[in-house]
């Protein structure tokens, strides 16, 4: 009788289930819930204002994902709930929340809903970027050695710079969380009934470190006096491995859920770094390109070096006995999503109506018809900031070469292949530092419907691309890990090792480089170099001085 687990993947906009057979990692059921209040970056549910760069989500909208998609999945699969063993969840990260000693997140409370800074901050809430910036600078100015295994650099996307801006901004907020939390360990917890503080987010969100422990009480004195023991008091020192077991469903969510009680709950993970198994990977050297919203680019290496840019390397991060990195950009569906919002004709929607076709499919279509470079266009895409290698969210998107005769479809291509050339740029910058990337993989929805970006990315790169069997890889991992907290003696596996080998799959169709295309892109790449680095090192710093202007006038 086959064993089933359940995996569930909170991305930026949705929640997804999917129910999978542990014997093969096949996805025998898969139910999505669309996040009903959505990302808030204007303002909040009872209309109170946000200001710029805010991005928050309603952590009841995570919770409505179980109770919607579990039951749909078992439904659908018509599995009996004696036959799941396991589950477990990943999320996007740094998505954080102050929640009270009962474990109840503040925003939940009447009093506090009109307060910004009691909600859950997504991980694209942008608004910290200036503590941040005087963390960094403390950091640097005292010699702190965690920088170095950051790139140089933290970004606001993570946790202390957040709690930072909560602490300057709301002070009384601050003193009444009793912990700031990922949700992905809260969520957790909501199934379990206990705290379990993930290593994965601890250590690439938190400065935590596998030996060292969080950075010394001196270093948070330095940020501000008030948190000198933050750590202690509002961060859990209780770190968890991937691969272990959090908990077990409790009877309360079990009976909301339809599954048994008791079952193995898998410690929480990040949604990059789950789906590295899930497409096969076991060992160094294969950098995972998980391409969704954003990309984030997860890797493991024998070898622990200081990438200029990364966002962390962090002992045991991804998979057991190596180094696990991780890179990314910041925007890549994201834009293609802005830019057929906002920029594409109302006949162009039409046609495609007519070719039966959504309007991504038709200017891809379109696009694929253009020579390499025929459109005279080159952008940086850095619609929402760069992630890697500046890390700097206050750089902003660009295109050049416009002229009266630049069709939709050509500015289409032209954001494909800036992400194509600012992931060149990441795997130069780790194979210069001497992290080497001997094979390139590729998974998310974009990667397996877009054939013409994936084939740009393999010729911009000169790399052949692995694409990931499933299209829900994230989910996939998530319920690899259910199966390793089972444990074999429960129809499971006893690692991640184990379990990958047997359940994560790639497709046998493969994206190669082009030669004649390579080429051609490594001419367009040399300007793209350039433009890169006259805008994001400081040579011309318009786009942050438009950026404030921007700020300034909306006051």
């Amino acid at each position: 009788m086959s064993k089933y687990t359940i995996g569930v993947d909170y991305g930026t906009q949705s929640g997804r289930a999917v129910l999978v057979d542990v014997s093969n990692g096949n996805v025998i059921a898969q139910a999505t819930q669309i996040y009903t209040h959505g990302v808030m970056e204007e303002h909040l549910p009872d209309g109170t204002k946000l200001g710029p760069d805010w991005a928050i989500e309603h952590p009841a909208d995570y919770i409505e994902v179980l109770e919607v998609t579990i039951p749909a999945v078992m439904k659908e699969s018509g599995v009996s709930r004696e036959d799941v063993i396991g589950m477990s969840i990943d999320f996007t990260a740094c998505t954080m929340l102050p929640i009270d000693k009962e474990g109840v997140p503040l925003c939940f409370q009447e009093e506090l809903k009109s307060v910004p800074h009691a909600w859950l901050k997504l991980w694209k809430h942008h608004a910290a970027q200036a503590q941040a910036n005087k963390l960094n600078r403390i950091a640097t100015e005292r010699g702190e050695d965690f920088l170095a295994r950051y790139g140089g650099k933290i970004s606001s996307e993570w946790m202390i710079p957040k709690i930072m801006q909560i602490l300057e901004e709301a002070p009384e907020i601050y003193d009444k969380a009793n912990r700031f939390m990922e949700a992905t360990d809260w969520v957790t917890m909501q199934l379990t009934g206990v705290e379990a503080r993930n290593a994965c987010t601890a250590g690439y969100k938190a400065l935590w470190h596998k030996k060292k422990g969080y950075p010394g009480k001196e270093f948070f004195k330095a940020l501000d006096e008030r948190l000198e023991n933050v750590v202690e008091d509002k961060l859990s020192t209780d770190i968890h491995p991937q691969g272990g077991k959090a908990g077990e469903l409790t009877l309360e969510m079990a009976e909301k859920l339809g599954l048994n009680k008791g079952i193995a709950i898998g410690v929480a993970n990040v949604d990059a770094h789950v789906a590295v198994p899930a497409v096969g990977i076991t060992g160094p050297n294969k950098m995972l390109m998980i391409i969704g919203t954003s990309t984030c680019d997860i890797m493991c290496s024998e070898v622990e070096k200081e990438v200029p840019g990364m966002c962390g390397v962090v002992e045991d991060g991804v998979l057991p006995g190596y180094f696990g990195y991780e890179a990314g950009q910041s925007c890549v569906g994201d834009h293609f999503e802005w830019f057929v919002k906002n920029c594409v004709p109302a006949t162009y929607y039409e046609e495609a109506e007519k070719a039966g076709m959504n309007i991504h499919q038709y200017l891809t279509e379109k696009a694929s018809q253009l020579k390499i470079g025929e459109s005279g266009l080159l952008a940086l895409d850095w619609w929402n900031g760069n992630r890697s290698c500046l890390v700097d969210v206050d750089l902003t998107g660009m295109m050049l070469g416009m002229t009266l005769a630049t069709k939709p479809e050509e500015m289409y291509r032209a954001l494909i292949e800036a992400t194509a050339y600012g992931k060149n740029m990441i795997l130069e910058t780790f194979e210069q530092a001497g992290v080497p990337v001997d094979e390139l993989y590729a998974c998310g929805g974009i990667s397996k419907k877009n054939s013409m970006m994936m084939q740009i990315y393999a010729d911009v790169t000169n790399k052949e691309i692995f694409i990931g069997a499933s299209d829900q890889s994230p989910a996939l991992g998530s319920a690899m890990f259910g199966a390793v907290a089972a444990g074999a003696k429960n129809g499971g596996y006893d690692s991640i090792v184990e379990a990958a080998k047997v359940m994560g799959k790639v497709e046998a169709k493969t994206y190669k480089p082009i030669p004649e295309n390579v080429a051609a892109y490594k001419k367009l790449y040399a300007e793209f170099k350039l433009l890169h680095d006259y805008f994001g090192r400081g040579e011309n710093d318009v786009m942050k001085r438009l950026k404030q202007i921007k700020a300034d006038a909306k006051k």
